[in-house]
């Protein structure tokens, strides 16, 4: 009879090997030329302004969740700042604002076409299963865009 081998502390241990040797790796510190602020990598990004982390060890700890007041502007963010930020929402207001308008008048059109669920046959449509799945696409037409209209001015709502 053969007796099993007891690997199981030599896997911890090849584990433990292999963990802190990824820990030892480089760190990358890369510098956002617009903001300032930096980030950093455990392998070197594809962007100007990254730099190898020269030095000891590297301790990392993991990132805290983001809450409501992770999105707050720094303290030294000047009213420039503000002002973009402005326009920003401004233009984002419009945008969707002209995407509402566009489904609406194609939610005409299509009601207009659907005609209460007896449009028109065309001529192609001689067999009556055609018809049927045309009548079907529309009435799925009419639903998406009625359901993108209430997505727009949900939007639009939360933008104030």
């Amino acid at each position: 009879m053969r007796t099993p081998i007891r690997s199981g502390g030599l896997l911890v241990g090849l584990c433990l090997w292999a963990t802190s040797a990824s820990a030892q790796g480089e760190v990358w510190v890369c510098e956002d030329p617009v903001t300032g602020g930096k980030t950093y990598h455990n392998i070197q990004a594809n962007s100007k302004g990254c730099k190898k982390l020269e030095g000891g060890n590297v301790t990392t700890v993991p990132a805290a969740k983001a809450g409501p007041r992770a999105a707050a502007a720094p303290s030294g963010a000047s009213k420039g700042d503000g002002d973009k930020q402005r326009a920003r929402d401004t233009d984002r207001k419009q945008i969707f604002q002209d995407e509402l308008a566009a489904e609406q008048k194609k939610l005409d059109q299509l009601k207009k076409e659907y005609n209460g669920g007896e449009p028109e046959r065309q001529g192609d449509e001689r067999n009556f299963q055609k018809y049927q799945e045309r009548v079907q696409r529309m009435k799925e037409d009419i639903e998406r865009t009625e359901s993108n209209i209430k997505n727009l001015q949900r939007e639009l709502q939360r933008l104030g």
